[in-house]
């Protein structure tokens, strides 16, 4: 991967380190402290708040490209390139991979990063005892055999096809995490990695200050610190970007529209695999009894009108998972708006229309509620509409915001997934049956079986029917109503330098710091 080196201004930060919540942008050499010395080059993101930082139990945290590293990561086509692992084999026949890792490696501990590491962090996500939504990405492999400290041999039970993909999964380290609980180690206020940045504090609520790692053995970022300060509140993020408390934001639309064309902003309308749909908990009885009006509750949705009002646009209709995908199935069932439709399949389902405009079942009226999580302001506002829009339809729908999420008791909720990666993650396991990402307790055979069809083979034809055959069945027994994909609306400091505009961004806008040690600030 060829690197890319830019003339370095800085912004420097203005305060002690613990309270780094302000930067100011200078010219030249840099600012000076009283004692002579430039304050370090620091970048401040604006970031949703962390309980812990636990990349082998947990997806999304867009904080574990900057402190982690995986036996492979992605470049900025979403490509499978070299990481820790600096070469592989795979011998097909026996579903064996065997990988070649970097020398010299240590952890940010100064300990030495070896094949015990690897072996040590895909055995704690497998373990079903760690309760990891991640382990359905590995668990075809048989075996992991230690060859030497730079050598370690994967034995698959079967093909997987997307299994150098999830080997871009963040290696923990063994000497740290040995015999410790992998929910609730003290590890995962205070991690430490191989990433090209390594932890200096983490002030609960406020601020996660990351320092440059100048050993890294890709090469140290040019950027010296980077603070994720925590603001949950989307609002809150306009503001402080505005008054120049921040540096870097994935904003809403609305907000982000406040900046184009603003001089020492530079506004990134990125194309993501993030899409948003009703999750509908198969758990609950109302869903129990009445899966079958699913359907209706779909073309009762008006998607468009939903992105025009609420993210201005910047956005897509869904009608599935795999819309940005090279499997994608366009000739699906789309569920379009359609009010008169959705009545017509509540009335063959033998529903009646109420006096209040709500349709009854068996003498009980339709009638469920939308769970949504506080702070994210573009999800309220998508459930809002689309609770408007079903009930328009005559199927009572509300939504709610509660303090914590219920998977179990609630009856739907504002889900978002998407990744633009292969075609297994963020399918296999969301809605293969009992998987660890599937919350709805969704159930289907066939879409069971067409799921590991395309697991389990590399040929692009084979694989191509089987998710053709998937996304059908999906169609026919939907496990959510699906709104949109939206794009990451990403305002930066015009100083920042290195962004890679045209990447694809995942679920939750992550993505973006995939080059980060090449990233500069400056004119």
């Amino acid at each position: 991967m060829k690197r890319k080196h830019h003339r370095q201004k800085g912004i420097w930060m203005l305060g002690a380190a613990a309270m780094i919540l302000c930067t100011a942008c200078g010219e030249g050499g840099g600012a000076q402290t009283d004692g002579g010395q430039a304050d370090p080059v620091t970048l401040v993101y604006a970031s949703n708040d962390y309980t812990r930082i636990n990349p082998a139990m947990d997806e999304h945290g867009e904080i574990n490209l900057l402190l982690f590293d995986g036996l492979t990561a992605h470049d900025g086509e979403n490509e499978i390139v070299p990481a820790l692992a600096k070469s592989w084999e795979v011998d097909e026949t026996s579903c064996t991979y065997t990988f070649h890792l970097e020398e010299g490696v240590r952890w940010h501990d100064g300990e030495p990063f070896t094949a015990e590491d690897v072996k040590f962090t895909i055995e704690a996500i497998m373990n079903p005892e760690n309760g990891s939504e991640n382990a359905p990405n590995y668990e075809d492999v048989e075996k992991i055999t230690v060859v030497d400290d730079e050598t370690v041999i994967f034995r698959l039970a079967a093909p997987n096809a997307a299994f150098l993909d999830y080997m871009t999964m963040a290696v923990l380290p063994k000497h740290l995490l040995e015999g410790e609980n992998m929910q609730e180690a003290s590890f995962f206020r205070a991690p430490v990695g191989t990433g090209p940045y390594k932890l200096e504090s983490w002030d609960a609520g406020q601020a996660i200050v990351m320092v440059r790692n100048d050993d890294y053995f890709r090469g140290a970022p040019h950027i010296e610190r980077v603070i994720f300060k925590i603001v949950t509140d989307d609002n809150a993020k306009a503001l402080q970007m505005e008054a120049g408390e921040l540096d870097l934001a994935l904003l809403t639309p609305k907000a982000a529209q406040s900046f184009a064309d603003r001089e020492g902003y530079v506004c990134y309308d990125m194309k993501t695999s993030d899409y948003r749909g009703i999750l509908f908990n198969f758990h609950h009885p109302f869903w129990q009894k009445n899966r079958d009006i699913i359907p209706a509750v779909c073309c009762a949705i008006d998607r468009q009108a939903i992105i025009d009002a609420v993210i201005l646009g910047q956005g897509m209709p869904a009608y599935g998972p795999l819309q940005r995908n090279v499997y994608n199935n366009e000739d699906v069932e789309h569920y379009d708006y359609n009010p008169q439709k959705a009545r017509e399949i509540l009335e063959a389902a033998g529903c009646v229309m109420g006096d209040d405009g709500v349709f009854e079942r068996d003498g009980e009226k339709l009638s469920f509620v939308i769970s949504v999580g506080a702070g994210d302001q573009v999800r309220v506002d998508m459930a809002q509409a689309a609770a408007q829009q079903i009930s328009q339809a005559g199927i009572g729908c509300k939504v709610e915001i509660p303090t914590q999420i219920d998977w179990e008791n609630q009856m739907a909720y504002l889900i978002g997934w998407g990744s633009p990666f292969d075609a297994d993650d963020h399918t296999y396991k969301v809605f293969g049956t009992g998987k660890g990402a599937n919350y709805s307790g969704y159930s289907n055979p066939a879409v069971d079986r067409y799921l590991l069809e395309a697991r389990q083979s590399d040929d692009p034809e084979v694989r191509a029917a089987a998710y053709d055959r998937f996304q059908e069945e999906l169609a026919k027994d939907p496990a959510y109503a699906f709104i949109c994909y939206i794009d990451a609306n990403y305002v930066a400091d015009a100083s920042i330098h290195g962004i890679s505009p045209d990447t694809v961004m995942g679920h939750h806008g992550v993505g973006i710091f995939w080059n980060i040690e090449d990233w500069t600030m400056g004119g």
